[in-house]
């Protein structure tokens, strides 16, 4: 990957304290106030796949998340990882919403945050159309950032928390289905939806799944709730099937199926470490670092370690150095 040259400047961290302090009362005008997750981040030494990997000592690095569970472990992950390769870090995790988050990377308050390629395709760089493959969709949105916005994407996880519909294991033993395309076998008196308000409304939402897949759904077969609400409603039966973020903890506590989305309408929102490029730069270690960790992170850990948060009550800076530990890369 080829990076425009840039130095790092003295006063940085300064400057970073002030303006993310800006962002801070910004965020509270506008009455959602921001309360980084902060705390104390664990002491460790690298292990097995990433031993080898050049000191970061004298890196000053600042992790920033958004304000869910999923982001929040991610960060706790880039910053137990960073420290243990000898940087000094700074928690700014839990950052609420995806704007202020943006905001603050690429302001240069933050460093270094994981983010998901439609979003970042679609709602930070403004297409309205996301790309299906994967890896094209990942390509297209790391080459327009660096370009617009000198922020660096690197390879992604195989994991993708896009939106899905799930059903019971009820449903799975009497209706038989595993895909999307399934759902023209079901009954149509089986075939309602417990879905979220906006859903109902976005542009890669039910309408365009509908359409898809040669469904329709009068009013009667849609039930409306609140996203938390949803997962609880289709396990009690209010719907057959319930809208869903693929790797949401709840999933696996309710012994929820996905369907697959075997037409790929749903984008790919696969999760990637971005980093400034200036500290990119100068520490290039970083991106080897980090690809054996990302490449561990699938649908099925990230559904792991969520429910650990949501359903277990855990903290996430401890699921994250659990899973570190349990999966080699420090001890």
């Amino acid at each position: 990957m080829h990076l425009r040259s840039r130095s790092r400047t003295p006063g940085r961290r300064a400057r970073l304290t002030a303006g993310l302090a800006t962002t801070v009362m910004l965020a509270a005008a506008a009455g959602c106030g921001l309360q980084t997750a902060g705390g104390v981040v664990p002491t460790a030494e690298l292990a097995g796949a990433t031993s080898d990997v050049d000191s970061l000592e004298g890196a000053e690095i600042a992790v920033g998340s958004k304000n869910f569970s999923e982001n929040i472990i991610l960060g706790k992950i880039a910053l137990i990882m960073l420290k243990a390769a000898g940087a000094e870090v700074t928690d700014l995790t839990n950052i609420p919403g995806s704007t202020a988050a943006r905001q603050a990377e690429v302001e240069g308050q933050i460093d270094a945050m994981w983010e998901y390629t439609g979003t970042g395709w679609i709602n930070y760089l403004g297409h309205d159309k996301p790309i299906p493959d994967e890896q094209e969709q990942y390509e297209a949105v790391r080459d327009e950032d660096l370009e617009e916005n000198n922020l660096v994407w690197l390879p992604p996880a195989p994991m993708n928390n896009t939106y899905g519909f799930a059903i019971t294991q009820d449903s799975v033993e009497k209706y038989g289905i595993k895909t999307l395309s399934d759902v023209n076998k079901l009954p149509k008196e089986a075939q309602t939806y417990c879905v979220e308000t906006e859903f109902t409304n976005r542009p890669d939402g039910l309408p365009g799944m509908l359409k898809t897949y040669g469904l329709t759904a009068s009013d009667d077969q849609l039930k409306i709730f609140q996203t938390g609400a949803i997962y609880d409603a289709t396990d009690r039966g209010e719907c057959v099937l319930g809208e869903v973020f693929t790797t949401d903890g709840r999933i696996l506590a309710l012994d929820l199926t996905v369907l697959e989305d075997d037409k790929e309408y749903f984008p790919k929102y696969n999760v990637s470490l971005v980093l400034r490029e200036e500290l990119y730069e100068e520490y290039p270690q970083i991106e080897e670092l980090m690809a054996p960790v990302t490449e561990k992170l699938t649908d099925e850990e990230l559904i792991a370690m969520n429910a650990q948060v949501d359903v277990d009550g855990k903290e996430p800076t401890d699921v994250a150095e659990d899973w570190l530990r349990e999966q080699g890369f420090i001890e």
